[in-house]
C-alpha cells in the first residue's frame, strides 16, 4: 500500500482548468482511503490554489517550463522526497521523454490522456475515460502498459457521488438553463451563447413585463410563455467577467452570472438543460442527466463531442468559430421544446456514467 501519491498537472487561460479538476476528483477519493494527494503545479490560478487549500490538499509551485527535462527532474526529486510509488501526470506537455525519465528514476506512472497524444508510452497506466476510446491510440506503449479506457473510468467529484440515486423530472418545456463554458474560455464563447439566449425574448410588439420565448421570429407566433432562468457559471480563470456582467445588466433577461462556485451539483439538478464547452463538464452532466448542447473550444473536445452526439446523448453545434449565434438560437429552440428528445438524451447520460470510476482505476493501480 503507499501513503503518498504525486500529482503533476496545471492550468491557465489556455489550457483551461479540466485537467486540475479531474484530477482533483481523483484525489479526493484518495483521500477517502488514507492515501495523501500532493498537487505539482508549474502553472495554477489563485482560485484554484484556493480551492485546493479548501480541499486540505497539499500543492508544490515550481518554476519550470512545462514538460521540460528540468520539470521532470523536479518532480522526481519531490516524489523521493515524499517516498512516493506512483506519480499521476495530466496534460499534453507530459511527452514519451517525461515519462521515460520518471520510470527510470523508478516510479510508476499513472497516464491521464485524451486521444494518444504521445508518439509513444511508458506509462505503467493510461487513463482515457471518454467515449469511444480504443486502443489504436496506444499502439505504441511498453509490454506492461495497461489501457483503461472508457467512459466506465469517468473521474467525478465527490460532490456530484451523492446524487446517485436522484432522479430528473423532464418538463414539457424547458425553462432554466445553465451555461458552462469551462474554467477559462479565452474567446468569450460565453458571450456567443448570451447573445443567443437574448433573442428568444421580445419584439416590439410584446409587453416588456412579459418576454416571451419565440419559435418563428418572423411571425411572431409564440410558443411558449413565461419566464426564462439562466444561470452562467465564469470560471476564476475567466478574464472576461466584468465585461459579461455590464453586458447583462442591459438585458431583459432573467439571468444570473455565477463565479468559483462549489454547487455544480445543485445547479445541474436546478436545471432543465445546459449549453456548454466539450470536456470532462459532458460526463458531469450526463451523470446528472441533464440534456445539453456542446460548442468545442479546444482541439481535444472535438472527437469526445462527435461521438456523443452520434450515440445520441449530446447535441453537438461544432468549433466554437462556426457557430453562429442563430444557430445557437436554433438549438436552443428546438431542445427548450423536444420534451422526447431532452428524455432520451438524460436517460442515456444516466446509463453512460455509473460513478465508479474512481473505484476501478485505484483497484488498477494495486
Amino acid at each position: 500500500m503507499f501513503s503518498n501519491i504525486i500529482i503533476r498537472a496545471d492550468a491557465s487561460l489556455n489550457m483551461g482548468t479540466g485537467h486540475i479538476m479531474r484530477c482533483l476528483a481523483f484525489a479526493q477519493y484518495l483521500q477517502k482511503h488514507q492515501i495523501n494527494p500532493i498537487f505539482i503545479c508549474a502553472e495554477l490560478p489563485e482560485n484554484l490554489q484556493i480551492r485546493l487549500i479548501s480541499e486540505n490538499i497539499e500543492f508544490i509551485l515550481i518554476n519550470a517550463e512545462l514538460g521540460s527535462n528540468q520539470d521532470a527532474q523536479i518532480t522526481i526529486n519531490l516524489a523521493k522526497i515524499y517516498i512516493v510509488n506512483w506519480v499521476i501526470i495530466d496534460g499534453y506537455q507530459f511527452d514519451f521523454k517525461y515519462q521515460k525519465q520518471l520510470k527510470e528514476a523508478g516510479f510508476k506512472i499513472l497516464c491521464f490522456d485524451d486521444y494518444g497524444h504521445c508518439n509513444y508510452y511508458y506509462a505503467d497506466l493510461i487513463l482515457n475515460q471518454n467515449f469511444g476510446a480504443n486502443q489504436e491510440l496506444y499502439n505504441h506503449r511498453e509490454s506492461y502498459t495497461k489501457l483503461l479506457l472508457g467512459s466506465d473510468y469517468t473521474l467525478l467529484r465527490k460532490e456530484f457521488l451523492g446524487w446517485q440515486k436522484w432522479q430528473r423530472e423532464i418538463k414539457p418545456h424547458a425553462s432554466k438553463i445553465l451555461v458552462t463554458m469551462g474554467g477559462s474560455d479565452p474567446d468569450n464563447v460565453t458571450l456567443k451563447v448570451i447573445q443567443a439566449l437574448s433573442l428568444i425574448f421580445d419584439s416590439p410588439d410584446d409587453p416588456p413585463q412579459l418576454p416571451l420565448l419565440r419559435g418563428e421570429s418572423k411571425t411572431g407566433k409564440c410558443l411558449i410563455r413565461g419566464e426564462l432562468e439562466v444561470v452562467v457559471i465564469v470560471g476564476g480563470s475567466n478574464p472576461h467577467f466584468e465585461s459579461l456582467k455590464n453586458y447583462c445588466d442591459t438585458l431583459p433577461l432573467n439571468i444570473t452570472l455565477k463565479q468559483n462556485v462549489d454547487d455544480m451539483p445543485e445547479l445541474m439538478a436546478w436545471a432543465d438543460m445546459a449549453i456548454c464547452a466539450g470536456g470532462s463538464t459532458n460526463w458531469e452532466l450526463a451523470f446528472m442527466g441533464l440534456p445539453s448542447i456542446v460548442i468545442m473550444i479546444a482541439d481535444n473536445q472535438r472527437e469526445i463531442a462527435q461521438n456523443l452526439a452520434q450515440m445520441g446523448l449530446i447535441i453537438s453545434l461544432g468549433w466554437w468559430e462556426n457557430v453562429s449565434i442563430d444557430m445557437i438560437n436554433n438549438a436552443i429552440l428546438g431542445l427548450i421544446q423536444d420534451q422526447n428528445k431532452r428524455e432520451d438524451m438524460s436517460c442515456l447520460g444516466r446509463q453512460l456514467i455509473d460513478g465508479k470510476g474512481c473505484d476501478r482505476i485505484f483497484q488498477a493501480m494495486l
